[in-house]
């Protein structure tokens, strides 16, 4: 779900924080990539399930289709990705997972309604609302990165947090996902909008941590304590609170401590704070500047040959795929091998002491009673780079 309003928030208050980019100028750039977010991208595009991309047994095929064309396609421009799955859900985020599983009920009645009423716009809108992706697409998605000479990495716990670590740690340029927490677990540099297709003609979107500090004039522990009011994955958020409302606070007060421990009218009365929120509010920025994620320093990241009679042997074979169109994809696999091994002009040149934008000031802390001393963005991702070390996949 990523954070609540917070890709408008740094649009209107930090637009010198974003800029829209082009395949091109990533070439030579490792990017770490929310395979689990891409899988469900893959499956909702074909929105209607009575059309989704099945093979002749009858198997749902979209996320191969989509994740072997979107990385034929980034390799092709020179991209260098890495794709890191989903562990296990975080225990403060049992509560929302709950509320999804809820929420997916509720979306397969309103769908069968719909087909009975006939009527094609719920159709769409609740299929969409349906859609999981399943332990074996992920298992499909991992074997068919693997034959394409992919890294794979298992995080122990949410892909994101991982991402975030092996950007912060300089394993990585930049973290792709749609999901805008990537930010708040300390990703230094996060790419939207990478992994669409072409018929969307969305370039990727980039973001720069430093710069959304800087504009928003917050440090680290601020921008997370706005991300929170804003509304995460791991509390209840306080009701009315919108990320203007949310900047807003956290500026006057300092910190989200400070505001739950105020006489602001937003949060006197206890029914009005959540006691999710009041209760838990610490643990959840302890997730966030150290969350359990994949140790940088033990992962290595390889790019291999790809096999490419494995790759026709299970796409075709196996997932019933046109065995021409496959070749003629392997073909630009082979090709963009080559290229992947060029180096960017930038890397012949010894980078000046401090010029790291993860390791300077984040920026001014915000005016008000009680406020926080401005942190290093580099500290944001120290937590998100912590050990707790996954297994990864060469």
């Amino acid at each position: 779900m990523g954070i609540h309003g917070l890709s408008k928030l740094i649009a209107d208050h930090a637009p010198g924080a974003m800029k829209e980019g082009k395949f091109e100028n990533y070439f030579g750039r490792k990017i770490a990539i929310d395979a689990s977010t891409s899988i469900y991208q893959f499956l909702v595009a074909v929105r209607h399930e009575e059309n989704a991309l099945t093979n002749a047994d009858g198997v749902v095929t979209s996320h191969l289709n989509g994740m072997f064309y979107r990385t034929v396609r980034m390799i092709d421009a020179g991209i260098k990705p890495v794709y890191v799955f989903d562990g296990k859900p975080p225990t403060m985020k049992g509560g929302e997972l709950a509320k999804r599983h809820a929420r997916a009920a509720q979306a397969t009645a309103d769908l069968a309604k719909a087909k009975e009423e006939g009527n094609q716009e719920d159709i769409e809108k609740f299929s969409k609302r349906t859609v999981r992706a399943t332990k074996q697409q992920s298992l499909d998605c991992k074997k068919l990165l693997e034959l394409m000479g992919v890294p794979v990495i298992d995080a122990p716990c949410e892909a994101e947090s991982t991402c975030a670590a092996l950007c912060a740690a300089g394993k990585v340029f930049a973290v792709g996902t749609e999901d805008m927490d990537a930010l708040t677990f300390g990703s230094t540099v996060l790419l939207r909008h990478l992994t669409y297709s072409d018929t969307k003609k969305m370039p990727p979107m980039e973001y720069r941590l430093a710069d959304v500090l800087r504009l928003l004039e917050l440090s680290m522990a601020q921008f997370i304590d706005v991300c929170i009011l804003c509304g995460c994955d791991y509390t209840d958020k306080l009701k009315g609170v919108g990320p203007e409302t949310a900047l807003k606070k956290i500026r006057e007060h300092g910190s989200l401590h400070a505001l739950l421990h105020s006489t602001d009218k937003l949060v006197v009365g206890e029914d009005k704070v959540p006691a999710s929120l009041r209760e838990g509010y610490e643990e959840v920025q302890r997730l966030f500047t150290s969350p359990e994620a994949a140790d940088p320093e033990a992962v290595e990241l390889r790019w291999g040959e790809p096999d490419v009679e494995g790759i026709v042997g299970f796409m075709c074979g196996e997932m019933g795929f046109d065995e021409k169109r496959i070749r003629s994809s392997c073909e630009k696999l082979v090709k963009a091998k080559g290229k992947g091994n060029q180096v960017r002009i930038e890397n012949f040149f010894a980078a000046k002491p401090g010029t790291n934008p993860a390791a300077a000031p984040a920026g001014k802390a915000a005016a008000g009673s009680g406020k926080r001393k401005a942190e290093p963005a580099a500290k944001a991702g120290k937590g998100a780079a912590a050990a707790a070390g996954a297994k990864k996949k060469k």
